[in-house]
């Protein structure tokens, strides 16, 4: 008999306070009235959603103006998760993408549903699928996934 220990649970929490910052409070308000709202970089010009730090990565310069982003987008690249894990809450498989939303430079990540996972593809029309409006909040959680929205565009190979 064997006293090696195959595996142990442990719970563990951490706790913290994050501060929005001037940089993502507009996006986080615009988030709990049903809109998506990036910044635009005023030198080089790109709209980024969401704005993360809201400073330019490519000029290191404060992102600018509000710009309010589509709700649909197109699909950049894609993952079909067909592994459990412990809590998961998503019948497999599930499908986790990159989508570029109609007015962004950025690419943001979420679930795809409301297809089969094998037909998910890249160039594939998404659009955001939102929780009920009594139950928002200032978070992008508030999108449950994303679901076709047809009128696909070519794929590049470039």
């Amino acid at each position: 008999m064997s006293d090696d220990v195959l595996r142990l649970r442990q719970p563990i929490e951490v706790t913290y306070t994050w501060s929005a910052g001037p940089g993502s409070s507009g996006h986080m308000q615009a988030l709990s009235e049903g809109r998506l709202v990036g910044k635009r970089c005023p030198v080089c010009e790109q709209v980024y959603f969401p704005p993360r730090g809201g400073i330019c990565p490519r000029d290191g310069v404060f992102l600018g103006d509000d710009v309010e982003v589509g709700q649909t987008g197109t699909i950049t690249t894609f993952c079909i998760v067909n592994v459990p894990f412990l809590g998961q809450e998503i019948e497999i498989p599930y499908v986790a993408a990159s989508i570029m939303l109609d007015g962004s430079d950025l690419a943001v990540q979420h679930l795809i549903q409301g297809c089969p996972a094998d037909e998910v593809h890249v160039g594939m029309r998404v659009t955001a699928v939102w929780k009920p409006a009594e139950e928002w909040s200032t978070t992008l959680a508030n999108i449950t996934h994303f679901a076709p929205a047809g009128n696909d565009e070519e794929a590049s190979d470039a």
